[in-house]
């Protein structure tokens, strides 16, 4: 602090950044601005959203270019971005930092980047590593000398739902660590066939043997699968249509990832780490929210407080993630106060949440949402979900008409059941892809 003499005397108020100026009885004075203990603005549900989006929206990009329309009865207000959002928050939640975010970070995950009423294709990782799908081919073997019109009657004769001048498309995106940053990126690659019986070129000239290749089903046929070991990456087929108006339908899929990379961006320690890089969450607001998956994971130890009197003494405590906080009212004489551990049961869980068309013609995808933290338990069969039925992790692909039964589990406390039945009708759909 220092008094000022001269032309300054008369100085008040602010002065530049990091002075502020008074008139006190001994003359002006100049100290230091002081400086406000900053609050974060943030609440818990806000950063898990931030958290998501980043990487959702860094996926997103990775597909622009190679496909357009991609989502079937996507509303005018929307575009794809939003579409894409809406299909995987909250389903496989992969959490980047505010740096990784601004320096172009993105890690490769299971996101649905469409979705339609063209049957899925389904694919999974063999024992030897190597990503194949159910698209049968009979007896064909792909080389150098396969034509496309090989490829095409291979699979239009030995898989239903397919038909001449179908397309499919081999997305295939490649994870790795920037080497100057260090954060995650990504790059994608993407190859389309149209199944023309009557088209003689090699089928090498339109796509890669990366996603293109026969692979053994171990019955003496093969099926469509890739010719390399999935590894650090993501990969999938997908099956569109075009139709009679010039748009195309398509099926539902998600990339199946295979990546050292992608835990170390899921779970309560990425979450923290995104929350920190962000300046943290108002505590304030998490401790409103004991049920907040983000509060576990901020919070690391409990207080508890009491008033005192003369009597007995009574209170009410909330414990959160194995740490509380504890407030005690009494009556009478007596005194409360201490530490406590615990943790957090909700009275109540929100139940599941269905999207999905309900009437369908070939097939519907379903997909569910709950609340954070919990776990979503669903049955086919008309049963009630108990904490042993099948583990909702991915979008349902359903074929025929079926009641789905769903219940949202967390902390040991089940919510009620929410059920859906879709309808299998006569009809179509339409939507565009590229």
């Amino acid at each position: 602090m220092a008094k000022i003499y001269g032309d300054f005397s008369g100085v008040s108020g602010g002065f530049g950044d990091n002075y502020v100026g008074r008139q006190t009885k001994k003359g002006a004075v100049l100290a230091k601005r002081p400086r406000k203990t900053s609050t974060p603005r943030r609440s818990e549900k806000q950063m898990g959203v931030r958290g998501q989006l980043g990487n959702v929206a860094a996926n997103h990009r990775l597909y622009e270019g190679k496909q357009t329309m991609a989502f079937e009865g996507k509303p005018a207000s929307c575009n794809e971005f939003n579409m894409m959002v809406q299909a995987n928050y909250g389903v496989t939640p992969v959490y980047l930092s505010k740096q990784e975010r601004l320096n172009g970070g993105c890690v490769v995950a299971p996101y649905q980047y469409c979705r339609g009423s063209l049957r899925s294709i389904n694919a999974e990782v063999n024992d030897g590593g190597v990503l194949v799908s159910d698209i049968a081919l009979g007896s064909l073997q792909m080389g150098a000398t396969t034509k496309v019109s090989d490829l095409a009657a291979a699979v239009l004769n030995n898989n239903t739902g397919w038909e001449d001048m179908d397309q499919i498309t081999f997305f295939y995106a490649k994870q790795y660590i920037d080497t100057v940053t260090l954060v995650p990126r990504a790059t994608m690659d993407a190859w389309k066939v149209v199944l023309d019986v009557n088209d003689e070129s090699l089928l090498n000239s339109k796509v890669s043997a990366l996603g293109f290749t026969s692979v053994s089903d171990g019955n003496g046929g093969y099926v469509l699968g890739m010719s390399a070991v999935l590894v650090n990456a993501g990969a999938s087929w997908t099956h569109s249509r075009e139709d009679s108006t010039g748009g195309l339908k398509v099926g539902s899929q998600r990339l199946i990832v295979v990546s050292d990379i992608l835990a170390d961006y899921m779970g309560s320690a990425a979450l923290k780490r995104c929350a920190d890089s962000y300046g943290g969450v108002n505590t304030k607001a998490v401790y409103l929210n004991p049920n907040s998956t983000v509060t576990e994971l901020i919070n690391g130890s409990g207080s508890q407080s009491g008033s005192t009197g003369n009597g007995s003494s009574s209170g009410s405590n909330s414990g959160n993630s194995g740490s509380g906080s504890n407030t005690g009212g009494n009556t009478g004489g007596g005194d409360n106060s201490g530490g406590n551990t615990g943790s957090v049961t909700p009275a109540t869980v929100a139940a599941p949440q269905f999207s999905g068309e309900t009437q369908f013609t070939e097939s519907t995808t379903v997909t569910m949402t709950a609340e954070d933290g919990a776990e979503i338990r669903y049955t086919t069969d008309g049963s009630e979900p108990t904490t042993t039925s099948t583990l909702y992790s991915v979008p349902v692909t359903l074929t025929a008409t079926t009641t789905v039964k769903a219940k949202a589990f967390k902390n040991g406390v089940a919510s009620s059941t929410t059920s859906r039945t879709y309808t299998k009708s006569s009809g179509g759909g339409s939507g565009d892809m590229n």
